[in-house]
């Protein structure tokens, strides 16, 4: 169910054509793509995630069980999922020893699990790195993740362009967890667009937990220090459902709010358009699938379509599509809940 456009962003090349029209041209991994569902060599992936004990988390676990049934030739291993590093790392090592075709990781913590990656690698189990980054490539044979920076980015643009004719705007943040590095990237890309909105002033932010909970208390917070302001940006859909709340319980509606993520729910609000939500900027949890897909490829031996190289690259970075009510229809089929 998860697999609609906002795998667009990687998905594009991850299919297709590997030629350009030159009839000549040698096609990548001898004309195999790593979406190509032509059965293949049989190859085990193991997956090794976080506790989804977040809307998006789960999503995360969803799109890659989802990814892997659609294939006869491949086997999925996939763990329970921690936030406990050593639990994780010891889930890791299992597979290891199991001695699966490649893995697949999504660290609870990056720089902590760096060395079993390293591990991985070193026992010749190529390791596609998912989302939150190892401290060294040697750790992974590939990355693919969203784009945080960007995800602040275009949310600052869209926010910019609807008040571009507005003097003396106001904006706020909603932040996630401000020990996380994801959270500054998002807020520096926010900065850096308002930059270009010289009648735009941030005068709040606040920083929430990526709860429900968190994010209901912290807009409160917000709510009762801004009388007014313009523009909400939200860092994360499920922390956005507190923050309608608080909204609702103030009576707020004379500003705009736009999330981020890509939350089913979310997208339903925007499409009925009767409150402050007006959009979303993705950071889409289908790039779990587009991980087994690029796990398959290594496994097999194959290339990616529409590309001239043989080998699959070394990272890949998702866009952070904005979702208005405009294209809210597109991407409903990948909202996770």
């Amino acid at each position: 169910m998860l697999f609609g456009a906002a795998a667009v962003s990687a998905g594009a090349f991850l299919t297709g054509c590997t030629s350009n029209d030159d009839k000549d041209a040698k096609p990548a991994g001898n004309g195999q793509s790593a979406a190509d569902n032509t059965p293949g060599k049989h190859v085990t992936i193991g997956f090794a995630g976080p506790q989804a004990d977040h809307g998006w988390l789960n999503a995360i676990n969803d799109n890659a069980k989802s990814r892997a049934g659609k294939y006869p030739d491949i086997t999925l291993e996939i763990t329970e999922g921690s936030n406990d590093t050593a639990a994780q790392i010891g889930q890791i090592e299992t597979l290891i020893n199991k001695k699966v075709d490649v893995l697949v990781i999504l660290p609870a913590d990056g720089k902590a699990l760096t060395q079993v990656g390293l591990k991985a690698m070193r026992a010749g189990i190529p390791v596609v790195n998912l989302d939150r980054i190892f401290n060294t490539p040697q750790a992974y044979r590939c990355w693919i993740g969203g784009d945080n920076y960007g995800m602040g980015l275009n949310a600052g643009r869209y926010i910019g362009e609807k008040l571009k004719g507005k003097s003396d705007a106001r904006v706020v943040e909603l932040a996630g967890l401000d020990n996380l590095e994801l959270t500054k990237q998002r807020t520096q890309g926010f900065d850096d667009a308002l930059k270009n909105y010289p009648n735009i002033t941030k005068v709040a932010r606040q920083a929430a937990d990526f709860t429900v909970e968190s994010g209901q208390a912290k807009m409160a917070q917000l709510l009762q220090a801004q009388s007014k302001f313009d523009a909400l940006w939200n860092h994360d859909d499920d922390q956005g459902v507190g923050a309608l709340r608080a909204i609702e319980q103030a009576g707020r509606s004379d500003f705009m709010m736009v999330g981020g993520a890509g939350a089913l729910a979310a997208f339903q609000a925007i499409k009925q358009d009767k409150g402050v939500l007006k959009a979303t900027v993705l950071y889409p949890p289908t790039m779990a699938a587009s991980a087994i897909d690029l796990a398959r490829a290594l496994g097999q031996g194959k290339g990616v379509g529409g590309l001239a190289e043989y080998e699959i690259p070394a990272s890949l970075t998702l866009y952070s599509a904005v979702v208005d009510k405009d294209n809210v229809d597109q991407y409903m089929p990948t909202g996770f809940k």
